[in-house]
């Protein structure tokens, strides 16, 4: 009876396990091509203001990070940079510097979420019509599935 205790907890623990890595590695796997840094300056048009992603903000660490330029437009928000690979990232606008989950959570009924990110590298996120990024100062993306801070950025 122990034995097969045992050996049910052994493979329902790597079915787990290997579940956790399906959800991690899904979007990796389906994630499109990155954009060229050519492609984005052609798609992107005039950035009013740059940003810069870093690794050191309070909330990020070895799975939750994004790193480089940030380009926000009138019609376009685009990273010429990297971001930690995970499922569900959106791009929110925010009128306050954010660096925490808390910080997110209790801003977020005054931000905007502009879209989808769907590459971790060289994304280029289009801005809906009628939205106007000079009255946010504060690019982030979000993990919507898990309520993970990634990363965030000033750009005014």
């Amino acid at each position: 009876m122990m034995k097969r205790a045992v050996l049910v907890g052994s493979h329902l623990l790597a079915l787990a396990i290997g579940f956790a890595l399906g959800i991690y590695a899904l979007p990796i796997l389906v994630a499109p091509s990155a954009l060229a840094p050519k492609d984005i300056e052609a798609l992107m048009g005039p950035a009013q203001w740059t940003a810069q992603f870093r690794r050191e903000l309070k909330d990020s660490d070895a799975l939750h990070w994004g790193e480089g330029m940030v380009f926000v437009g009138p019609r376009s928000i685009s990273l010429l940079g990297r971001l930690a690979p995970g499922p569900d990232y959106k791009l929110y606008l925010s009128p306050e510097f954010v660096e925490t989950e808390a910080d997110f959570q209790r801003l977020k009924p005054q931000m905007l979420r502009v879209g989808d990110v769907k590459t971790f590298e060289n994304f280029l996120v289009p801005v809906p019509q009628g939205v106007d990024p000079s009255r946010f100062n504060t690019v982030i993306v979000w993990c919507e599935a898990f309520g993970q801070f990634i990363t965030a950025a000033r750009y005014r």
